[in-house]
C-alpha cells in the first residue's frame, strides 16, 4: 500500500505532455540540424564537465544547466539508465557505483510558446547505496543545488516499486520546489512484469508525478556491428530528455513568476 504525500511536500502541478516542449520537434529537419552538435560521425559525443557541443554561429543558443540526483533501489538500473540517456554502452553485469559518479548530457528542446531553441544541460549524479549508507556526506553533496531527483523502479523488481514513497520522502522530502520524476526501468521485459498497471495508476493518483517507461535493451549498433547508432539512441531516450526539459523550464518559469504557481499549499 502507498502512503500519499504531505501537503507540506507540494509543489508546482507538472505541466501536461507537450505544452512546454515542441515533443517530435527533434525528429524535424531543424531538430537535426542542432542534434548533429552532440554526435559525431552517427555516433553520441561524450562530454566532460567542462566541455559543450560547438553549435555554428548562425544557430547559437543560450544554455540552461540543471543538476539531477538520480534515486533508487541498489540493482534498479540507475547507472544504465544514465548510460542509455548520454548514449553510453550499458553495463551487462551490475557493479555497485562506487561513490558519486556524474555524467553531463546535452539536449537541444524548441519551446512551445517562444519557439525558440534551448540547449539543456543535464548533470547526471548516480550515487551508490552504500557509499550513501556508509558517508553521511554523500546524500547532502548530491542534494545540493539539485534542480530535479529522478526516482528510479525497476518492472522486474517489485521491492523498488514499493520502496518509491520512502525514496520520495527521504531524498525530496524537504525539498519541495526541486522537480521529481518516476521512471520504470527494463520495460521491454514487461511480460515479466511483477507492477500491474493498476499499481501505477494507483501511485500517479497518489502522487500527480510524471512517470515514464525506458527499456534497457541495449541500443542499435551501426553497420560495424560494435558502435552503437548514436541517432537510433536519442529516438530512444527523447522523450526522457524531453520530459526533463518540460518540467525544469517551467518549475523555473514559475519559481521566476511568469507562470502562476498551481502548488496546493501556494496562496490563492
Amino acid at each position: 500500500m502507498h502512503s500519499t504525500p504531505s501537503r507540506c511536500q507540494a509543489m508546482a502541478r507538472p505541466p501536461a505532455p507537450g505544452s512546454v516542449i515542441v515533443p517530435d520537434w527533434h525528429e524535424s529537419a531543424e531538430g537535426k540540424e542542432y542534434l548533429a552538435c552532440i554526435l559525431r560521425k552517427n555516433r553520441r559525443r561524450v562530454f566532460g564537465l567542462l566541455e559543450r557541443p560547438v553549435l555554428p554561429p548562425p544557430v547559437a543558443i543560450d544554455t540552461a544547466s540543471y543538476k539531477i540526483f538520480v534515486s533508487g533501489k541498489s540493482g534498479g538500473g540507475k547507472t544504465a539508465l544514465v548510460a542509455k540517456l548520454a548514449g553510453l554502452e550499458v553495463p551487462v553485469v551490475h557493479h555497485e557505483t562506487a561513490g558519486i559518479q556524474t555524467t553531463v548530457v546535452f539536449w537541444p528542446a524548441k519551446l512551445q510558446a517562444s519557439e525558440r531553441v534551448v540547449m539543456f544541460r543535464f548533470e547526471f549524479w548516480d550515487c551508490g547505496e552504500s557509499a550513501l549508507k556508509k558517508f553521511d556526506h554523500m546524500l547532502p553533496a548530491c542534494k545540493e543545488k539539485t534542480d530535479a531527483f529522478l526516482f528510479l523502479f525497476s518492472f522486474t523488481d517489485r521491492a523498488s516499486f514499493e520502496d518509491l514513497p520512502g525514496q520520495l520522502a527521504r531524498v525530496a522530502g524537504d525539498t519541495p520546489g526541486v522537480v521529481r520524476m518516476v521512471i520504470g526501468s527494463k520495460f521491454d521485459q514487461y511480460m515479466h512484469t511483477d507492477v500491474p498497471e493498476r499499481d501505477l495508476t494507483a501511485f500517479r493518483q497518489a502522487w500527480e508525478l510524471p512517470l515514464l517507461r525506458v527499456k534497457s535493451v541495449p541500443g542499435r549498433r551501426l553497420a560495424d556491428g560494435r558502435t552503437l547508432d548514436g541517432w537510433a539512441g536519442l529516438a530512444d531516450v527523447a522523450h526522457v530528455l524531453n520530459g526533463l526539459a518540460e518540467q525544469l523550464w517551467h518549475q523555473d518559469q514559475v519559481a521566476a513568476g511568469l507562470l502562476p504557481d498551481t502548488s496546493e499549499n501556494s496562496p490563492s
